[in-house]
């Protein structure tokens, strides 16, 4: 996959088939949006071509609102759908001035002028311009006129639930992981840095490692304790593990941290990037009278998981 993010520095697409969107999570619906890209781009022998944006066009439509979460960092986006087979990923910086485009500007100045496509895929809700003026009914008026074909893409549906960034991201900060997970159509990970602590897990008998992560944007789901699997660098396979996000309640901690127990683990991650799939909700924190109810508790907790990842 070609990836560009100079559009004064695009290819001449050969034959582009294109589709339009922020894609956060690469979810089971911005896949299925995909396999129709590769078909189409089939039938014409045409080329793949995604267009995303950076930062999340949110950040700069409402800039005094809350921090958008983000399912995938740029680096975690670009990393799944280069595994989808596409031909290129052109990430555009969006900016206040883009955002002002107008519908039609949107569509002969950026993509006539810079794509020149052969095909226009778009997801059912897809809307583009100022003020999100733009749909498929102007891209239906237009097509004729600037010969490209169109093709609109329906809602997918699990669990009677239209698939959405949105909705994955409630679940998740619901601490529903399971359901976040069949909407995404893979285990939603958090990927960071192990950093130095205050040991106070290997004290337990718990040595963790704690995980620093490089976007303060990414989503973390809902605080609590999770049935994990672990990617690290040395390893060819996951490691099965227990995780804790919280603020340690017992010790009356304040700040977040994210904390995994990776089961009859003896190296060191030290400064090393791993990768933690969220399994499965264990249990919400809590307070306890002593280490001693803790350090049971762990056990339990352990057990549990275990018997989740077996």
């Amino acid at each position: 996959m070609l990836i560009h993010r100079d559009l004064t520095q695009l290819p001449a697409f050969k034959r582009a088939v294109i589709t339009i969107g922020t894609f956060d999570g690469v979810h089971t619906g911005h896949r299925h949006i995909i396999q129709q890209l590769q078909q189409a781009a089939t039938a014409c022998d045409g080329e793949t071509v995604i267009v995303t944006f950076d930062p999340h066009p949110r950040e700069v439509l409402q800039p005094g609102s809350n921090l958008v979460r983000l399912l995938t960092t740029l680096d975690e986006k670009i990393a799944l759908l280069s595994a989808q087979g596409i031909d290129h990923l052109v990430i555009v910086p969006f900016t206040p001035e883009f955002s002002e485009l107008s519908a039609q500007a949107y569509l002969e100045d950026f993509l006539i002028e810079r794509f020149k496509p052969h095909t226009i895929i778009i997801g059912y809700d897809h809307r583009f311009g100022h003020n999100r003026e733009g749909g498929l009914e102007l891209l239906e008026a237009e097509q004729a006129s600037y010969g490209f074909s169109l093709i609109e893409i329906p809602q997918q549906i699990v669990h009677d639930l239209t698939v959405s960034s949105t909705k994955i991201r409630k679940s998740l900060q619901d601490g529903n992981v399971h359901l976040a997970n069949e909407l995404l159509g893979y285990q939603y990970f958090l990927e960071g840095t192990v950093v130095h602590g205050d040991k106070m897990g290997r004290k337990l008998g718990y040595p963790t490692a704690n995980i620093q992560l490089p976007d303060q944007r990414k989503l973390i789901p809902a605080q609590g304790i999770y049935a994990i699997r672990v990617h690290t660098r040395e390893n060819v396979g996951p490691l099965n593990g227990v995780m804790s996000i919280g603020t340690r309640p017992t010790f009356n901690g304040n700040d977040l941290r994210l904390e995994a127990h990776i089961f009859d683990f003896k190296g060191d991650l030290y400064d090393q990037v791993i990768k933690v799939e969220m399994v499965s909700y264990i249990r919400a924190n809590q307070k306890f009278d002593n280490v001693e109810a803790l350090i049971a508790q762990m056990d339990k907790d352990s057990a549990q998981a275990k018997a989740l990842l077996a």
